[in-house]
Order: structure tokens, then sequence, then C-alpha cells
């Protein structure tokens, strides 16, 4: 069929006359194209923007002015090809609150890691090479003296996250046999991912003991059977049971365990390798400290309070963290030079404690002053109001950011940022979606988050040399709640 002929049974009124595929691939218009994605691509653009127009002149549509031209047809198959080729993993500014957000990536790593990870990509590496001997390694010696200085413990191995940690551990230690959990640590978290499912999977058979809210030492100690494989501990890190209340610590269940010629494993989840009271922030269990009280395995994530890339780390006794090393999904979940890359440097940053939170992003953003955030809001409350016109209301307010990822969860952090909502209540609920999108459409996505009728900029983790670049973008902002 001729590029402007009309579809069999079409309306008589004749088609406008589209341009050929091969005068467009050879026009001025789409050189540039041409050159930065290449022929094939931009062929298939072209006739896809062609295939566009036809369709809409078979359903009777009408076309824009100078639809047809060869310059707008060029324009609309440039736009296809920049679509296609867009990124699909974009940096964001995270405005949430939250500073651990798992769907904006947990942890920003610190620029030791992001420098060694550029020399990993660019380089081979010694990952299974021992430089000493010339013969094979093993990938896990890179870290593992590293994570037992910090924690104390015996060995260490690394997976690919938490959940992997502790499937691995299950599978390879209680298969076919009881794990003991308190029934008030049976957690859920992201994702629906769930303690006794985890069990189920790796074969374990759950054995619940004590109530939601009150278990006793001898809930466990009765619990014992010639089945039984161990017996565990479950920090629960995303929510917290106040009121009438007994948990059983730590030292008692590793005794217990221990009575009895059993392990005792602890998941952490979101593990931290230094007391953070230091800082003024709110305490959290350390590894170390859970090694010591008797745990013979612990598991927590390298994402989350730690600082550094998703990983998950398996720390404990030698003798069980051999076991595990052999169970051939270990080989499944292992960790590869990216990930390893990244995590020493975060791990050598805490050799330096009096720097830690200086240089590690994850601690700075804890840490942030709140002075800092208000001078921040007072300086861009201005200038995106004048963005936004008189249809919203822009204005500094105090703010309580939190953790994130399941860290601390009744804990906030004071923040300041911008508080937005419209001038007028008529459709307000549209008019902050509409705001929403349109900070999500700009060039670099902006995330915040709508509560109390209002969408709130939480600043902390908006840092001194990442201001300048948003409030390049806010002149883009009313075109893009406009279009």
């Amino acid at each position: 069929m001729a590029a402007g002929s009309a579809a069999p049974g079409a309306s008589a009124r004749p088609w406008p006359q589209l341009p050929a595929v091969d005068k467009l691939l050879n026009s001025a218009a789409l050189a540039p194209a041409l050159e930065r994605y290449g022929r094939q691509a931009c062929t298939q653009a072209v006739r896809d923007a062609l295939d566009a127009l036809r369709d809409q002149l078979r359903a009777g549509l009408p076309l824009a002015p100078g639809a047809t031209d060869m310059q707008a047809v060029a324009e609309a198959a440039q736009a296809r090809l920049a679509t296609r080729f867009a990124p699909r993993l974009q940096a964001v500014f995270n405005l949430t609150g939250t500073v651990l957000h798992t769907n904006l990536g947990r942890a920003l790593l610190p620029q030791e890691a992001v420098d060694a990870v550029v020399q990993a990509l660019l380089s081979p590496a010694n990952l299974e090479y021992d430089l000493a001997t010339g013969g094979r390694g093993d990938r896990d010696d890179l870290v593992e003296s590293l994570i037992c200085e910090l924690t104390g413990a015996e060995a260490a191995t690394v997976v690919n996250n938490n959940a992997a940690a502790v499937l691995l551990t299950l599978g390879t230690l209680a298969e076919g046999r009881e794990v003991i959990v308190s029934r008030g640590e049976l957690v859920e978290i992201g994702g629906a991912f769930r303690i006794p499912d985890i069990m189920a999977r790796a074969g374990a058979r759950l054995v619940e003991v004590g109530t939601t809210n009150r278990t006793h030492a001898r809930d466990y100690a009765e619990a014992v059977s010639g089945d039984t494989g161990l017996l565990m501990k479950v920090h629960c890190s995303n929510y917290e049971v106040t009121g009438f209340t007994k948990s059983v610590s730590d030292r008692e269940v590793a005794d217990i365990a221990h009575g009895r010629d059993l392990p005792m494993v602890v998941d952490l989840g979101s593990g931290t390798l230094v007391d953070m009271r230091q800082w003024g922030l709110p305490y959290e269990v350390t590894v170390r400290e859970t090694i010591a009280s008797g745990a013979d395995l612990v598991t927590f994530s390298g994402d989350k309070l730690l600082g550094g890339p998703q990983a998950g780390l398996i720390v404990g006794r030698k003798d069980l963290i051999a076991r595990i090393k052999k169970n051939p999904l270990k080989r499944a979940m292992r960790v590869g030079k990216l990930t390893l890359a990244a995590l020493e440097p975060v791990l050598r940053l805490y050799l330096h404690p009096e720097q830690l939170a200086q240089r590690l992003t994850t601690l700075r953003l804890f840490t942030r002053p709140a002075a800092d955030m208000l001078a921040q809001a007072e300086t861009l409350a201005p200038a995106l109001q004048a963005t936004l016109g008189p249809t919203y209301v822009v204005e500094t307010a105090a703010m309580a950011s939190q953790i994130g990822s399941g860290a601390l969860p009744v804990e906030s952090l004071p923040s300041h940022g911008l508080r937005i909502h419209p001038a007028s209540g008529r459709q307000a609920g549209r008019q902050l979606l509409q705001l929403e999108a349109a900070l999500r459409a700009l060039p670099r996505p902006v995330i915040g988050r709508i509560q109390t009728d209002a969408l709130w900029l939480d600043l902390r983790c908006l840092e001194a040399d990442q201001q300048p670049l948003f409030a390049e973008q806010l002149p883009l902002l009313a075109s893009q709640l406009h279009s």
C-alpha cells in the first residue's frame, strides 16, 4: 500500500501524503538520532511513528496541524527513540523523610565504595584468586577477617540478602527438623516475606512457643524435643509490642540451647556494627553484643543500618559457617564482585569510628542537624512558591524523619522541609496528586509524600551538594503541571 493511500473500506476522503521511510532516514532532522541510536533502531522508530499516524487516520481522528510534515514525523520518531533508550533505573531525590527507603534503594554508598565498584567494573580482580599462592581462592576471604574483627565472630560468609541468609542457615542446620521461635517474633517484612514461610521453604518445621505478647524461658525449654534442630530469636525490627509483655533474652535462649547441645540463631534483620547512641540516635543491639550473648549464628543485612550494598551476612561459629558454605544453595545465593567491592570499603570505614559519622553516608544522613534542613527549607520555599504561583501555598515546616527498612520503627528524627497545600480547598486532592505527578516527571524525579491534605518534602536526604540541581529543576515544574 502506498504511504498516502487509504485502507480498503476507508472513507473516500484522501489521506494526506506521508513522508517515505527512506526520505526520513536521509533527512537532516534525523541525522543526530542515526548517529546516536543506529540505523536499525531509527528505522523502526520511523515506521512506528508513521503507523501511529495511519491508525489515527483509519479511526477518523483529526491530526494536529503539520503532523505529517517531514520535521514533525522525525520529531515523533526521535521521541520514541528517547523513550525506548531511556534508563529505567533513574536517580531520584528522596524527600519522603525515610532515609533507608526500600523502594528507593535503601542505603546510599560512600564515595570509597563507589570508587571501588568502578575499579571492579573496569578491571579484572582477584575475586577467587589467591595472590599469595597463585591458586584458587574463596571470595569470602576478601571480607571475612574484617567482618570478624568488627563483630567478634569466629567466621563469616556473605550472600545476596538477609532473607537468603536466613533461608540458607535454616536449610543447612534444620532441614527436616524443628525450629523453636517465640510466637511474638513471627514477623512479616516487606513483600509479604514471613518467617513461617521461609522456614517451610527451608524444610524446617516451625514450633511456636509463648503468646504474641508474652513468652517465658520455660516455653523454650519445654518445647525442645529429639526432633529439635535449633532455637531461634528474631529481632522485631519492624514493629514493637508494648504494654503487658514479656520476652526472653538472647542469653537465656542461648543457655537453653547449649544445655541441649543445640545451636541458637539470631536473625537481627537490620544489623548495626556500632552503638548509635554515641551520635544521639536510638539504641539498637549490635551484632557484637548478640555474638557476646551466646548466639552461635547471627544473620543481618548489609544495606540497612550497616550502610553498605544489598547483602546478607552470616556470622558466628566457625564449624557452623563451614557447614553453611558447603550447602549447594550457597552458590546460588553468593554475591558477585561488585557487592564485595562495595562492602569491603564500607566495613573499613568502621575501623575509623571518629570519622564514621562524616564518611558513612547513611550515618551522615541520620545525624544531619535539623538547623541545616531548616536553612535549606527557608532558601527553597520562595523559589518553589514562585514556580507554583498562587494555586499552591508553600511553607517551611518541622517534620519527623524515620530511619526506614524496618529499623527502629517507633523512633523518629527531627527534621525540616517544605509543606505544600492547595490555596483553595476545591479539588484539593486532585491538585495534590497532580503536583506529586509533576514532581515525579522532572528529569530527576522528586519523591515526597502526601499526608494530612498536603504534600510534604522532607529535606533530610537533600544534602548541600544536591541542592543546586534540585533548584535548577524548579522552572520545569510549571510546564509539567500544565502538560
